[in-house]
Formats: C-alpha cells, structure tokens, sequence
C-alpha cells in the first residue's frame, strides 16, 4: 500500500498537496485532485481513519438514535424510509452512520453524551424516540450536533412531517366524498397525535361536522389488535361512523381484520383511511386511501441538514424544517354523495 510521500514523488508535488487533494480542498485544481487520486487508486492507498480524524477534527461518522416504542425497529415501514433517504444523503457526502446503542448507561457506566463523544460521532440524528427521557434531553442540551425527526426542541433543528395539513386534507377529502359521520381512531399521546387530533377537530369544525366523543378512540400505532377492537366497538355503535380514520396504515390493516371478520365490504359498507402512504398498502385490494408522507425529502432535508451543521455550525439555520404530504386517494373511500 503506498504512502502520502510516494504518491506525492510520483506525481510531483508535495505531500500536503496530495494530503489536500484527497480531501477535496477547493485551492487545489481539479486537474491535480484528479491525478492525485488516480495514483493513490493505482498504489491502493487508504488515509488512515484515526490520522485522518485528528487532522480535520471529523470522523465523518454520524450517529442514528432511533428505537420506537413497540421496538419495531428497521421494520417501521414509514421510519425504515427517512431512515433509508438519511442514509444515501449523508453518504453521498462521505459520511458514514452508525445506529447508536440506547441501552448502553450501566453496561459500561457512561452515559448517552458521553458514549456519542467517546465514539467520536460528528453528529447525531435522533427519530421516533421517548423525548421526555433524561439521556434523551441531555443529548439535545449538549454541543454535539444534532437534528431530530418529527420533534421540535427549541434550539435545534427538526425536520417535521406537516401532521396539520395532512389531516386536514385527508378529512376534506373525505367530506368531499360525502361523509359526515367519521371516526377517528388515533394514536397514544405524542406531539404527532397531539398535531393530528387538533386538525382533525378544528377542520371538523370549519366543515361543520359534529364528531360525538364516542367517535374518538385512543389505539398505539402500528398495533393491529388494538386497532382492531377499537374498529369493532365504533361498528357496534347504535349510530356507526361511515368512514374511520387510522393512526397508520399498519393499524388500519387491524381495521380491515375486523371489517373483513364481520362479513362488510370496503368501502361499500364501510369506508376507511389510513396515514403514511407505506408501499405494502398500495399492494392491498382495495387500494388503501392515505396520506402518503414524503420520507424520501424528509430523510434528505434531515441528512442535509446535519451535514451543514457539522461542517458549518456558525452559517447553518437553526430552523424547524416542514415537510409537506399528500393524499392517496385509493379506493378505501366510498363516494357516497350519490346516495343523499
């Protein structure tokens, strides 16, 4: 394996110029950065990581915090996207990821800032986790560059989901479609499900719909069983919705299960909606009617925005970045204006 020094004797210019080449640094002219890097190819040379961190001061390694609560992991099909998106965006820039161990306080005795500094990561993404956990909140505090997906902390970057025009565009759409009877079966207590449930009554409200209590159920997402059984107390209602609203596509599969079990046709006997816009529910019959979230830009604005923060703390926007969906119309959704 070559060396700085041979590839600078065989190119002719010093070892800092081959030491600059490869990094990319803009005085050096792409002619040169070209034949460098080909001569460090052809002598199979690789900058030595530890060297290479103590002189930029970089790993080029972010750390990834993400645990969701039923510990779906890579699994969460909505997650598994942004993080996918992340991904490719930070690579693209060089940069390597790293899923962070949320378990490590009392197996080595640090803590989760102390772990993050001890593995040298440059920063940290954090997703879907319990933001009211001290570890969680003393990694948000410190000095260790961070953006978080679908939580907004004050001082730090997130990049959001819009859960306010998601719902209010899917529940329009359905009142389009006739309905005005609409349950709505959310998800445990959040700020997503606190955003989404004000949307959802303050565009029942402008549409001039009357959603009784009994109307509203608390179901965790991505739990089917739950789902299920909140579908089969809304049917036993004497005054049944005409369409019900779902945490998330996989929850409203539960709703399907129930549906399906009780001998109804979707959407002729009851309609139904879903969140997220996943793949699987596109594969389904009927198509299922969501709001289909834009993880591929999420995942991206996310990564871009780390990278910025990383390499330009002083120049990068600390900012709340909202990320717009749009409604799946699928066919889950009876049109039932015909009939009044």
């Amino acid at each position: 394996m070559g060396t700085l020094k041979e590839i600078a004797a065989k190119c002719k210019v010093s070892t800092a110029t081959v030491s600059k080449a490869l990094n990319d640094h803009k005085d050096i002219s792409d002619e040169t950065k070209e034949l460098v890097r080909k001569v460090a190819k052809e002598m199979n040379y690789f900058p030595n990581a530890n060297a290479r961190a103590l002189k930029t001061r970089r790993t080029y390694n972010i750390g990834v915090l993400f645990e969701d609560e039923a510990k779906n992991g890579l699994t969460h099909d909505y997650f598994a996207s942004v993080l996918d998106s992340f991904k490719r965006t930070v690579e693209k820039k060089g940069y390597d990821i790293t899923f962070v161990n949320t378990n490590i306080e009392g197996r080595n005795g640090l803590s989760l800032v102390e772990h993050c500094r001890y593995r040298g990561f440059d920063g940290v993404m954090i997703a879907c986790m319990d933001f009211e956990d001290r570890q969680i909140q003393e990694l948000i505090a410190s000095k260790i560059p961070v953006v978080i997906i679908d939580y907004i902390a004050m001082g730090r970057i997130s990049v959001v989901s819009d859960n306010i025009s998601g719902i209010r565009d899917l529940l329009t759409y359905v009142y389009n479609m006739g309905h005005r009877k609409v349950a709505y079966v959310h998800g445990d207590d959040s700020s997503v499900s606190r955003d989404r449930i004000y949307s959802f009554k303050k565009t029942a409200q402008r549409l001039g719909l009357k959603i009784p209590n009994k109307y509203y159920i608390e179901a965790p997402y991505r739990i089917m069983t739950a789902s299920q059984n909140a579908t089969a107390a809304l049917l036993d209602l004497p005054d049944p919705p005409t369409c019900i609203f779902y945490p998330d596509d996989y929850a409203a599969f539960g709703g399907i299960n129930e549906i399906n079990e009780r001998g109804l046709s979707i959407p002729d006997d009851i309609s139904i909606a879903g969140y997220d816009g996943i793949r699987i529910g596109r594969h389904i019959k009927p198509e299922l009617t969501t709001l289909r979230q834009d993880t591929e830009s999420i995942g991206e604005k996310a990564g871009e925005k780390l990278i910025s923060l990383i390499e330009d703390p002083k120049g990068t926007k600390i900012e709340e970045v909202v990320v717009k969906g749009e409604v799946f119309e699928g066919n889950t959704v009876k049109d039932i204006r015909k009939n009044k």
